[in-house]
């Protein structure tokens, strides 16, 4: 049986309170990750606190590129030393055993990508959990047929190979925030890398829409274009799903003054074509 050793990358910007409760859930378990790199994309306002709680809770501080959700993303991942990464997020936490039931999946199958399902601070969980969702060409995430091998994607709750990053695969950077992961997730499908639902843990998610990093609507609804156009003109370039696309396109551009998202998206989504034309990965 092959030695897996998963590293976190938590990623975080400007709540400390918020990463204080995450690693303290994360400390609690059992078993515990073989590392934690907290990658701190906060201002000098809160960068001296998440570097404190790193040291106080004996993770590897680095500082983010300051250059948004998914910049961070890919730089936490790259800092990540072991054979697995798992992401993680400022405002999550962890049922008991949480690590112990990843390393288990990894004992079972370590060269898929595990995603984990979430639940709010005050719902009971009752197995099965929702799925996370994967991206449907019209731009949102819906739940999978088969959540054993989909293009699904749990943004900050995903264990992934680190030979993913190694080969040069990486979130998309266009956008500092939205729905890069979407696209990520139906990218490592095309790859033809194997999406499996993590049936037995959950993370609790401490979801605050007033109180996110980061959000702008139109950098939001730009990024569901992108991840659409991608999906539906690549990776899966059937005939539905460029009209699903296009047809959705044309109804934010009309209903919700979607021009400058839908010029945002085109622009990435050239970009990320003629380098995927290059290299794939």
């Amino acid at each position: 049986m092959r030695e897996h050793r998963i590293s976190v990358a938590l990623v975080t910007r400007n709540r400390p309170a918020s990463l204080e409760r995450t690693l303290k859930s994360l400390r609690r378990q059992s078993v515990q990750p073989w590392e934690v790199v907290v990658s701190d994309d906060s201002g000098d306002e809160w960068a001296a606190q998440a570097k404190e709680l790193a040291r106080i809770f004996e993770c590897r501080y680095v500082v983010g590129p300051k250059r948004g959700l998914y910049a961070n993303r890919n730089h936490a991942a790259l800092a990540c030393q072991g054979t697995h990464v798992r992401t993680m997020d400022d405002d999550h936490e962890f049922p008991e055993a949480h690590i112990n039931r990843c390393s288990e999946a990894l004992e079972d199958d370590p060269d898929s990508v595990w995603i984990i399902g979430e639940c709010l601070p005050k719902e009971t969980p009752r197995f099965p959990l929702p799925v996370p969702g994967e991206l449907h060409p019209r731009g949102f995430s819906v739940k999978p047929t088969n959540p054993d091998d989909c293009w699904a994607f749990s943004d900050g709750a995903t264990v992934l190979p680190s030979h993913i990053f190694a080969r040069g695969v990486r979130y998309p950077e266009f956008f500092k925030f939205g729905a890069g992961y979407l696209e990520f997730g139906s990218r490592l499908h095309w790859l033809g890398y194997r999406l499996r639902l993590l049936p037995s843990t959950y993370v609790i998610h401490h979801f605050d829409a007033q109180n996110r990093s980061f959000m702008d609507q139109q950098m939001d609804l730009g990024s569901r274009m992108f991840a659409s156009l991608c999906h539906s003109f690549i990776y899966q370039p059937h005939a539905r799903n460029k009209l699903l696309c296009l047809a959705e396109i044309g109804r934010q551009i009309v209903m919700h003054d979607g021009w400058r998202p839908y010029r945002m998206a085109a622009t990435a989504y050239r970009g990320h074509r003629s380098a995927l034309l290059k290299s794939p990965a």
